[in-house]
């Protein structure tokens, strides 16, 4: 079911949080809606849902106007990140929760619900509480409920953010299977940029209620649209060096290196991204620096260097043995560079 927004707005009082946010959701398709606390993402979500209401703009879900229908009339299922179980009902029972309002016959009721707990695997704890459960279990609960009617789309807030990094890790893979075997419309909202990079077929970036950039994952990491998406993207994010391009060279007070782009005399900002750069013995690469930090992560060494007056990090091998202190140099291929305007933060193409 295809979801569109086309020039959707909300302003609470005088403050907009979201400004004419257009998009479209292709079916079957899982598109993340990305962005820092205040970003407007659970609020293009809540809008969805009917749960907030439209300033200005359309919401349309298939080929229906929904801007002002009531929420229980959207055919949408929302999975909250405090997963929203009824303490006093068994899992079967919150599971059954859709259909049994909705006067389902008690048949059918029984076979959904133990065909989708199968799916979830919650088969065995059916009988159970939310309170006998662990935090994945209840999620998977929350899933479960949302599946089981089968909705034209579902809307998650942030349904991962209280579960333990192992735990959120197996989630996710659960999530994506599950999302790709039903081929139901996925919106879902995160912080999280390893949750938008590994779940999404397309990434929506929100800052400050104004879309950045959407497009895939493997675009947006390797051409992202400006400066914000170029941070926020990336972990650690890209590093970023102000200077001056005169003739298609970027100079720098850390060194001075050629670039595909042929434009001069502006000021630009040149961004790379760590596992780009490689380190150097001292004079050679194009900057030079010396080792500020130094963090064996595992499998490799994150290598921060001072290079003039900013900092660069290079991934290094997990046996770099260099001392804080010590002169190096840093190398990179030139086309692994990118380029943006310094006023507008925009790329340079």
């Amino acid at each position: 079911m295809t979801i569109i927004l086309d020039q959707t707005s909300k302003s609470f009082g005088s403050v907009e949080v979201l400004r004419a946010l257009s998009l479209e959701v292709k079916p079957g398709e899982f598109l993340v809606l990305l962005g820092a606390s205040g970003s407007g993402k659970t609020t293009a979500l809540r809008m969805i849902a009917g749960l907030e209401s439209v300033t200005s703009g359309r919401i349309l879900i298939g080929s229906r106007d929904v801007t002002h229908v009531l929420p229980k009339n959207r055919d949408v299922a929302m999975v909250f990140q405090s997963y929203a179980l009824y303490p006093h009902k068994t899992v079967f029972e919150n599971i059954a929760y859709p259909l049994t309002v909705r006067k389902r016959p008690k048949a059918e009721i029984e076979k959904s619900v133990r065909d989708v707990a199968q799916q979830v695997q919650l088969d065995h704890l059916l009988e159970r509480y939310p309170r006998q459960l662990s935090g994945g279990q209840r999620q998977r609960v929350a899933l479960a409920r949302a599946i089981v009617r089968r909705p034209s789309a579902f809307l998650m807030d942030e349904p991962l953010s209280n579960l333990d990094a192992k735990l959120r890790g197996h989630m996710r893979a659960e999530l994506k299977h599950m999302q790709h075997e039903l081929g139901i419309t996925t919106i879902y909202v995160t912080h999280d940029q390893i949750e938008a990079m590994t779940l999404a077929h397309r990434v929506a970036i929100l800052e400050r209620g104004v879309l950045q950039q959407l497009d895939t994952p493997a675009n947006i990491y390797n051409r992202p649209a400006n400066l914000f998406v170029a941070g926020f993207i990336g972990s650690p994010p890209m590093n970023v060096l102000e200077g001056s391009l005169a003739d298609g060279r970027f100079d720098c007070s850390a060194g001075s290196f050629g670039t595909a782009s042929r434009a001069s005399g502006r000021a630009v900002v040149a961004g790379l991204r760590p596992e780009d750069g490689r380190l150097a013995p001292p004079g050679q690469g194009q900057l030079a620096g010396e080792i500020y930090a130094s963090e064996l992560i595992g499998d490799h060494t994150l290598v921060t260097c001072r290079c003039g007056g900013a900092t660069v990090t290079v991934k290094a091998d997990k046996d770099f043995a260099g001392s804080i202190g010590q002169p190096i140099g840093i190398g990179f291929e030139e086309r692994a560079v990118h380029l943006f305007d310094k006023a507008s933060g925009e790329r340079l193409q």
